[in-house]
């Protein structure tokens, strides 16, 4: 792959920036139908880690002589049109979302990073590698359905609901700029195309696992 134009590096850092800014909004307002403290810790912990990603992003545009609102700008209506799809009913329902749109958030950009130069690719790569609080999430949604088969299919119904909407949002925001999707399918001519739907069958697979790890069917 030959050199990756600079706009696309912004572009997709701004996006990945935007997505975890407003994570944390999303998570503020669901930890307040939580009804217990240590599920409170569990939103709390989730939402430090998107925001501290997103002031991270901010630090490495500034590095790159971009603007850190400028950059996520043009992501704000795509992303902020996937949350008002989903808003939760209930905290469970809540929870469960943050769980897996912050996965699915992660593995996108992870992958579309492997198109990035080797110090940008690096940098997103290191800063995804954690999902703060994932383990207390898992927790929290095993001991709301243990023995409650009814709960369990509402919330995986759920799940496979947040799991469409969240593709449809990252293939949304791909599609926004052209320098985006241009690295989407390499940012080469003659580009495997298949390579895309590769990664959306990975992203995939990478959800049914989190999907098993909440107790809940795929």
């Amino acid at each position: 792959m030959g050199e990756v134009p600079h706009e696309a590096v912004v572009d997709l850092l701004g996006a990945l920036s935007y997505a975890q800014l407003s994570g944390f909004e999303a998570l503020a307002a669901d930890a307040a139908m939580t009804p217990h403290l240590r599920a409170k810790l569990a939103f709390a912990r989730m939402g430090v880690e998107m925001f501290h990603r997103c002031e991270q992003v901010g630090l490495r545009l500034r590095e790159l002589g971009a603007d850190h609102e400028s950059a996520m700008a043009p992501f704000v209506t795509s992303v902020d049109a996937f949350h008002e799809r989903t808003k939760p009913s209930d905290w469970l329902e809540g929870i469960v979302k943050a769980y897996v749109g912050d996965g699915i958030v992660r593995d996108f950009y992870s992958e579309m990073a492997t198109h990035l130069d080797p110090a940008n690719e690096a940098f997103v790569a290191q800063m995804l590698g954690q999902a703060g609080g994932a383990e207390a999430i898992v927790h929290e949604v095993r001991e709301a359905i243990a023995g409650d088969a009814r709960r369990s299919g509402r919330l995986a119904l759920w799940a496979r609901r947040i799991m469409g909407e969240a593709i449809h949002a990252t293939q949304s925001v791909a599609v926004e700029r052209d320098s985006l999707t241009a690295l989407l399918v390499g940012g080469e001519p003659g580009s495997d195309l298949n390579e895309v739907g590769r990664m959306f069958a990975r992203i995939s697979a990478a959800h049914t696992v989190r999907m098993e790890a909440l107790g809940l069917s795929a």
